[in-house]
């Protein structure tokens, strides 16, 4: 600051220079504090703090790539929940059909009531391919061979992905039911044949199992990191709206007296003209 020791000269009035420079310092940090009042952030631009405008833009950037990361595994588990709930209905279906076929195997029953299971039995065929067709989502059939290595991203960083494919079930063409008879219905290949099907759907219903409780604690940690990298941005870039306003306020107050002593600074050359009565 400018020595203001010499107060008789009137070309330049350094002591109104120094009373408006603090004045205008003063005007600039209470819009400092006023935006961030307003905003309720600390940071409102680079220039108020550089270091912690790059680590919080960092952050809020990892945090919303966690939440997409978290709505990317919600939709991973509603796409392995359809396929579970297709599987397990063609595994009750398959269960039903096991039923029907060792009820054939029996000596007592005549030609009317072994055709009547084959109807039986064909009409849970075609239930099991009218699943296969609609198990879908977002349009995507889930039960044949068309849904595989489907990627999705689990994880803020490039790695943090998840693979996986659901294999085609077992529709009634596999399971012979074509050409199934009454001489054939009761037979040990068609046994046989539906129970490699209930089988291979309970492997099926087991990875797809496994893949969900998988997923389950992957959103939990997602759901942590996030909580986590959002108050750590919170830290960092929101204001304190106690300390801002405590701010304001002594700045309120400086403002007033700059402006007192801007005013008496204008004011003091006029002792000049005593020098003249």
């Amino acid at each position: 600051m400018a020595d203001t020791s010499s107060g008789f000269r009137i070309n330049t009035n350094v002591a109104a220079l120094n009373a408006y420079n603090a004045l205008s310092n003063i005007s600039q940090q209470m819009g400092t504090y006023q935006l961030a009042l307003a905003t309720g952030k600390r940071i409102n631009s680079a220039s108020d703090d550089p270091a912690g405008y790059t680590i919080s833009t960092k952050l809020t950037a990892r945090s919303r790539g966690l939440s997409q990361a978290l709505n990317n595994v919600g939709d991973a588990q509603s796409v392995l929940s359809t396929a579970e709930g297709g599987l397990q209905n063609i595994s009750d279906i398959l269960v039903s059909m096991k039923e029907k076929v060792t009820q054939a195997t029996n000596g007592s029953l005549g030609n009317d009531e072994l055709q009547a299971i084959v109807t039986q039995v064909g009409d849970l065929g075609k239930e099991i391919d009218s699943i296969i067709g609609q198990t879908k989502f977002n349009g995507q059939q889930l039960l044949s061979a068309a849904y595989t290595n489907k990627t999705f991203q689990i994880g803020a960083d490039s790695a943090d992905t998840l693979t996986f494919s659901l294999s085609a079930t077992i529709d009634s063409a596999d399971l012979g039911l074509n050409s199934l008879t009454t001489a054939n219905i009761g037979s040990a290949t068609t046994l046989a044949s539906i129970d490699s099907a209930i089988s291979t759907i309970s492997s099926q219903l087991q990875t797809v199992g496994s893949l969900e409780d998988r997923l389950n604690f992957t959103q939990n940690n997602l759901q942590v990191q996030i909580t986590n990298m959002s108050a750590a941005a919170s830290r960092i870039s929101d204001a304190d709206m106690a300390q801002e306003q405590m701010n304001l306020t002594k700045m309120n107050i400086l403002q007033q007296t700059a402006t007192a002593q801007l005013t008496q600074a204008n004011s003091a050359p006029n002792i000049v003209l005593s020098l003249f009565r």
